[in-house]
């Protein structure tokens, strides 16, 4: 057995590879192996009961838990700080089940407006339907969402920056209001990541992540995790392994091998968003641009106080009609067409077919999403690719 770490004093980039297999595997296997089997066997009936009942380190039941998870969770717990964490089969997994788990008939949620388009159904569906009262503000008026809160309210739900409109909410800020009324702070940060952003150390209860964006990074997998307390994390653990919402070990192994590379990915992530955000808000065809690391928009300082890179996703709107959107598209030689972000490979597409799909055109536009705005995940290919391509792409419309 190698000498326990301080995974504080360690750095991120060493993180991504190390945490949570710094033990050895089975067979003296240097990568974490992918367990498939479902069921767990014991040759001592005391020792199989120690462990259904938690008094002894084991698996039971592949619903429940998983060798491979176990790898996969210990690596997110150490990149956030957190006492513990678990999975999910999807990012949405793990957003519905935090909230369903955390919230009862009668209790209020506190959120902003420009949530991810799948979280906002939640919010304006699902929950209304148990009597659970939502109250959507608009996302960066920080004064209504204290009033609001101190009004009374038993979970405040965050995403910073926001998808896909890159709106920066100050987690410390209102973590710190939250705390005064006893509500549980929930952070998405799938768009920050750990490398960018640490909700935990800014006063947030937890922190979720789709893990299928950037901490797989190759679009080949589903999945989503969480981070917080012990007891929190094993009441929601609980709520998933009874519901089902069971991360598949092939799924988590490729997270795994994705996150291996989750630094050094996301410095060129951040890198290229920047250049590009650049390049775009000063060219004549594009109206606007949103992306938290530019000095014009209206929440970079809080970014800047709070991230230590700006994420790989960014936002802007062409000048003109809407139909200008498919004619860019089509011009595109280095991206794909896709609702999805946070792959090596640059995607791009309107939030009516990504990330606001579910939502009519009324919602998107309650919810502040333009229909003439184009969501960009930034690839890590060479920034001046990107740019001569969208270049010539502007050219074309």
């Amino acid at each position: 057995m190698k000498k326990k770490i301080s995974w504080k004093k360690i750095k991120a980039e060493t993180q991504s590879v190390w945490a949570g297999e710094i033990e050895s595997f089975p067979h003296g296997a240097t990568q974490s192996p992918t367990v498939n089997s479902v069921a767990y066997a014991y040759d001592d009936l005391d020792e199989w009961v120690q462990v259904s009942k938690g008094g002894k380190s084991g698996h039971i039941y592949g619903r429940n838990s998983n060798p491979t998870l176990d790898v996969l969770e210990e690596k997110i717990r150490i990149l956030e700080g957190a006492e513990a964490a678990t999975s999910f089969s999807s990012g949405m997994a793990a957003i519905s089940n935090t909230l369903f788990a955390n919230l009862k008939p009668g209790d209020k949620v506190v959120t902003g407006k420009d949530t991810y388009g799948g979280t906002s159904k939640i919010f304006l569906e699902f929950l209304p339907q148990y009597d659970i009262e939502v109250k959507l503000c608009d996302t960066t008026d920080h004064d209504l969402i204290e009033k609001e809160v101190l009004n009374g309210c038993q979970l405040l739900y965050l995403e910073t920056p926001t998808n896909p409109t890159l709106k920066i909410q100050d987690i410390k800020r209102l973590s710190t209001i939250g705390k005064k009324v006893d509500a549980l702070v929930v952070v998405d940060n799938t768009l920050a990541t750990p490398i960018n952003q640490n909700p935990l150390d800014l006063g947030a209860d937890i922190v979720i992540h789709s893990a299928t964006k950037f901490l797989c990074g190759h679009s080949d997998a589903l999945g989503g995790l969480i981070c917080g307390n012990k007891k929190l994390i094993e009441k929601i653990f609980h709520f998933r392994e009874i519901n089902g919402a069971t991360l598949a070990p092939n799924a988590a192994y490729l997270i795994l091998r994705g996150m291996k590379t989750l630094a050094l990915r996301m410095e060129r992530h951040n890198n290229n968003a920047m250049q590009l955000a650049n390049y775009l808000s000063k060219h004549r065809k594009v109206d606007s641009v949103y992306y938290p690391g530019l000095n014009t928009n209206p929440g970079h300082n809080t970014a800047v106080s709070q991230m230590r890179g700006f994420g790989g996703v960014l936002s802007f709107s062409l000048k003109g009609e809407e139909s200008l959107i498919s004619n860019f598209i089509s011009k595109l030689r280095f991206a794909h067409a896709a609702a999805h972000l946070g792959s090596v490979d640059t995607i791009v597409g309107p939030p009516k077919t990504t990330s606001h799909v579910e939502n009519t055109t009324k919602e998107r536009s309650d919810l502040g999403i333009p229909e003439n705005m184009l969501r960009c995940s930034v690839g890590i290919e060479n920034i001046d690719d990107i740019k001569t391509d969208f270049d010539q792409a502007l050219k074309s419309i």
